[in-house]
């Protein structure tokens, strides 16, 4: 056992991390209780100092907005040609408000969760006239719900709280629902693919996980993925990985580089952050209907609005799938529903229950072939894109996963309020595949086969209690954020394995003699137990933007491996505790342009081990060391006044130590000491006009094992770039909307993503080249002849069929992209 303590804070006692565990179990939210003595009317608000200069009524109002720590969503047609004197000197919310609005026709309205939304004010009766709380144009302050068009101003996954994405010291990038559509997005990894820093098919066309490896951090798992702000905790090291489906996601924010202050163990790279579709207090209800390649065939459905007066409204989604596989004798399923019900108590206090049951009876294909044969010709023979070097007697992945969990959040005041989450994870896998191990011998066509099977169980659970407070000291206005978290994660895995199975022959299918042997490989169970205490400073002084955070974590890791007959039963585990932190400077300037500095750490320790030899020809199992990472990252943004255009670049560079890394010549992982990361982003998401959408990105890494590590060859790699890494990406996207003439109704779009070369091994002895695909998309809106409500829509992915090996993840394993397909959607919204 060992243990590892913060050289600054010595004899941390374990008793406060006990303690502070059991406060999380039985912490309640005083919101829930009546008349708490903290609770001050909602109406008392906080008078803060604003100096806030003249300009668009559009761009003063999202400042204003951000500095106040209030969403304001709004039409953007009523402030189009609106301008504002600013506003100076001390002010509490309302009366900002009516100082910006004065002489406008606009008043701001506050609905029952403290959010606020323009009316027009009628200049007869002095009555306000509500407009939709839809966001059309524009949203300022929207960082969570729904909303339409491409971008989004305002985003929570870098600071857990609503803030301006031109104003934060990070790189966020957000893909919306209206993109997740028009792209046709089948898969959360297909949904991100034209993210800059990004690589989402690390293992080519599979789809039974989404494999996201950002800034260069391949690590081959999935272990970055969140739901509505908790992390799904999935086990990197089994098969139990839980997946989403994209028609359930309202949004996804994607932060790069570590954030560890605010969400504990996670990649440095980032984080992917869906949000998931909640109820709305407007009745909507929509069906939709697939059908593309591969005999895809979809049915889903979101219905959605109130249950009685209001104070109740729920949201129910469901999708069923079946499809075929560009891998022969491959299928897929799906049967999933996503129901939730949120209860407004009091105008301060809301309480959101949320579910979700999946089952995949078939999960796809999820299996390599050489690089000799794919990414180079053997004997002038390439292995078809179809070719499935497995047996269908064997084959299976059956995944059945459960979610429940709330949100609970409570406004005291206008200078503290609260948040509770919590989610709870179960998740089953019944799995068997034969794959390939190589060539049987250096002239011959046919492949090596094994078999491998598993039987595994996954729980989770993780809750996370915050309180925000909003306050001046001076000159300075802060929002600050305090938390308390806690997660916990138990899987159990049986393995099965088989050897002697037939050798098969890929370019002829013709199949060798042989007789597999089966026989139990081991059982293994691995536990994970964490809790962080977080505290973060967001702080404003005129046109600076500050942010300081730091968090303590307390981590326990255990294996137990047992019933091995190679190795026989061994454990470990280990006691740890972290210290992290993150510090950003922005300024934004009065004309959009916004530079920014920021230095972050991660951690992320694991229950995956080390085999290591102990010399007597076996191994010693024990649990690999938890990565660590910092990033240094500098940047400017720049959003035109009165637009909500975004472009942002940026400079890091990121380090990554006791990386663990799985080679598949040799079945178990490695920790290879230390990479680095350093590059540039460049990002543009614009309406130039109000018909067009524009989506541009340009990423170039340069990626290395910054120390020495000695791989399955033999061969020091220190120097050499990780597989699965290009140093230039690029990818753009746009569509066209026609809104008259004989044409409207009509939309046009299409995209281009560009992944440069990459190495098929750690050791750099081969190059994977590389491709561009195009992607293409046609709408229609049929209410234009008579059909309200329907909209059909055409995607169409790799245009060209370029045929071509995404990655690999060795010389024996590689993995061939998405072939072409075209997808045909009917959707019905009424």
């Amino acid at each position: 056992m060992r243990s590892t303590a913060l050289p600054f804070i010595p004899n941390r006692s374990r008793a406060l991390a006990l303690g502070i565990r059991a406060a999380l179990l039985c912490l309640p939210l005083a919101s829930v209780v009546p008349g708490a003595a903290m609770a001050q009317s909602a109406t008392q608000q906080v008078v803060r100092s604003y100096d806030i200069p003249a300009g668009p009524l559009s761009s003063v109002l999202s400042r204003f907005a951000g500095e106040a720590g209030v969403l304001l969503s709004v039409d953007g047609s009523l402030l189009q040609g609106m301008d504002s004197n600013g506003l100076q000197g001390q002010y509490g919310v309302d009366d900002g408000f009516a100082a910006l609005l004065q002489g406008s026709g606009l008043q701001a309205v506050r609905d029952s969760q403290g959010n606020y939304s323009l009316a027009r004010r009628s200049a007869q009766t002095d009555a306000v006239e509500l407009q939709p709380m839809t966001v059309e144009g524009f949203a300022l302050g929207n960082a969570l719900g729904s909303m339409e068009g491409y971008n989004a101003t305002h985003s929570s996954v870098a600071t857990k709280t609503s803030m301006p994405l031109a104003e934060t010291s990070q790189t966020v990038s957000v893909v919306t629902r209206q993109q997740i559509e028009d792209q046709g997005s089948r898969s959360i990894a297909q949904a991100v693919r034209y993210t800059p820093g990004l690589m989402s098919t690390p293992y080519g066309a599979t789809t039974r996980y989404d494999y996201v490896a950002m800034r260069g951090i391949t690590d081959g798992s999935v272990d970055n993925l969140y739901l509505d702000g908790q992390k799904l905790l999935g086990d990197s090291g089994t098969y139990s990985s839980l997946q989403v489906d994209p028609y359930f996601i309202e949004r996804i924010d994607i932060l790069k580089g570590p954030s560890s202050v605010l969400y504990g163990r996670s990649l440095p790279g980032g984080l992917v952050a869906m949000t998931s579709k909640k109820p709305q207090k407007e009745a909507s209800r929509q069906l939709q209907f697939s059908y593309g390649s591969n005999d895809y065939k979809q049915a889903a459905f979101d219905f959605t609005g109130p249950l009685d007066d209001e104070r109740i409204s729920y949201r129910l989604v469901g999708v069923a799938k079946d499809a075929d596989n560009q891998v022969d004798g491959i299928e897929e399923q799906r049967f999933a529903v996503m129901p939730s019900v949120s209860i407004d108590f009091t105008e301060d206090t809301r309480l959101t229950l949320l579910a979700m049951l999946q089952r995949d009876p078939e999960s796809g294909y999820h299996g390599g072939l050489p690089a000799d044969g794919t990414v180079t010709s053997r004997n002038g023979q390439r292995i078809s894109r179809s070719f499935f070097e497995g047996d269908e007697d064997y084959e299976k992945f059956e995944r059945d996963q459960q979610m429940i969990g709330y949100q609970l959040e409570h406004r005291f005041n206008d200078v503290v309020s609260a948040r509770q989450n919590f989610q709870y994870l179960d998740s089953t896998v019944d799995s068997g595949q034969v794959y390939q191990y190589g060539y049987v011998a250096p002239g011959s066509d046919e492949l090596v086969r094994y078999y491998t099977g598993a039987d595994e169980a996954l729980h989770a659970w993780t809750i996370d209690n915050q309180l925000q407070f909003l306050f001046d000291t001076g000159a300075l206005s802060h929002t600050l954020v305090t938390g308390l978290d806690y997660q916990r994660r138990k899987a159990k895995v049986v393995y099965d394995a088989a050897y002697g199975l037939p050798s098969v022959n890929p370019y002829t299918g013709a199949l060798g003699a042989g007789s597999p042997v089966f026989y139990h490989q081991y059982d293994e169970t691995r536990e994970l137990e964490q809790t962080g205490l977080y505290v973060q400073d967001l702080i404003s002084l005129g046109n600076w933007r500050f942010s300081l955070g730091v968090r303590q974590d307390w981590v326990d890791v255990s294996f137990d491996h047992t019933n091995d007959a190679s190795y026989g039963d061994q454990s470990d585990s280990a006691k740890l505790e972290q210290f992290t932190g993150r510090v950003g400077v922005l300024y934004a300037f009065d004309n959009g342009l916004s530079p920014y500095a920021s230095y972050s750490e991660s951690f992320n320790p694991n229950a995956t081990a080390a085999y290591n030899a102990n010399g007597s020809g076996g191994f010693d199992i024990t649990l690999l060391d938890p990565t660590e990472g910092e990033q240094y990252e500098v940047g400017l943004k720049y959003q035109p006044l009165g637009t909500d255009d975004l472009y942002t670049i940026s400079y890091f560079d990121l380090k990554q130590s006791n990386l663990a890394n799985k080679d598949s010549n040799e079945n178990f992982y490695r920790a290879v000491g230390e990479l680095t990361s350093k590059g540039v982003e460049v990002e543009a998401r614009l309406r130039p006009l109000e018909q067009v959408n524009v989506i541009a990105s340009y990423t170039y890494m340069d990626v290395e094992y910054s120390k020495d590590f000695t791989g399955a060859a033999g061969v020091n790699n220190r120097g050499n770039t990780p597989n699965a890494v290009a140093r230039n990406m690029a990818s753009l996207w746009t569509d066209y909307t026609f809104d008259r003439g004989p044409l409207a109704g009509l939309q046009v779009g299409g995209g281009a993503r560009y992944f440069g070369k990459s190495w098929a091994d750690a050791e750099n002895t081969l190059r994977i080249p590389s491709y561009t695909l195009y992607d293409a998309m046609l709408g229609y809106d049929l209410s234009r002849v008579g059909l309200q409500g329907v909209g059909v829509r055409l995607n169409l992915n790799n245009l060209t069929d370029e045929k071509y090996v995404a990655a690999c993840n060795s010389l024996s394993q590689c993995y061939y992209g998405e072939e072409r397909n075209v997808m045909a959607t009917v959707t019905y919204d009424f």
